[in-house]
């Protein structure tokens, strides 16, 4: 069973130093149909202008993996963590018993646009810590490339929980497949363009829901970029 979640129904707020798009409910957005899917909590689409930026906040238990579209991500923490995740780049931040950071857009002039995303962890009270890889366009062509995973296999990021998260970059008419074992579910996120997935169309910023359902097919009408969430 597929459920699609169309990009202009997802919470929005605009505060003009930020433009953000939220899959699930967050923050002031709620809606009690979409609180996250499985333990995928969080996928918010967040555009800072130049010079803006989240200040200090805390966060506790949550895996955090930032994916960044364009332009630079800068971020300070309490554990005197700093460091800059660019466009290609992904960071995973593991919370656990608790941290403090900003974020902010590196540039002064140039906008910034990234994916932020929530997993609860497989448990709590995990030490907080970092994780920070590259993987470039020809990494995500022609398969499926591993960007974060349980056991960091395959270059990819260790996630804190059974979850696989893969990323492909489809050219046009190019077709692509993912296999599910069975008991688990999936969520694709549309980063970019438009594919066709077992007969229906999703296109930028559209996620579908994947229940009871083992084999996925896809098929770009466009060069497009998909995210695919593996979920227990």
């Amino acid at each position: 069973m597929l459920t699609i979640r169309k990009s202009e129904e997802r919470g929005h707020a605009n505060f003009g130093w930020l433009d953000s798009y939220h899959s699930f409910s967050f923050a002031n957005y709620y809606d009690p149909k979409f609180m996250g899917f499985r333990c995928l909590r969080i996928i918010n689409e967040d555009t800072i202008a130049g010079g803006g930026g989240f200040d200090t906040h805390p966060h506790r238990n949550m895996e955090i993996v930032s994916y960044v579209l364009e332009g630079s991500l800068s971020h300070e923490d309490s554990t005197g963590e700093r460091s800059s995740v660019r466009a290609g780049e992904v960071q995973r931040m593991t919370a656990g018993t608790g941290i403090a950071h900003s974020e902010f857009n590196s540039s002064k002039l140039d906008r910034l646009r990234f994916l932020q995303i929530w997993i609860l962890p497989n448990r709590k009270g995990l030490s907080p810590s970092y994780e920070q890889r590259s993987y470039s366009e020809e990494d995500k062509r022609g398969g499926w490339c591993l960007i974060a995973s349980p056991d960091g296999r395959d270059r990819s990021l260790t996630i804190h929980q059974d979850v696989s998260i893969s990323a492909t970059i489809l050219a046009p008419n190019e077709q692509r497949t993912y296999e599910l074992p069975p008991q688990r579910y999936a969520w694709l996120q549309m980063v970019r363009g438009e594919v066709e997935v077992n007969g229906s169309i999703v296109r930028e910023g559209d996620g579908i829901a994947i229940e009871e359902t083992t084999s996925l097919s896809i098929e770009a009408r466009s060069e497009a970029e998909v995210l695919l969430f593996d979920l227990p």
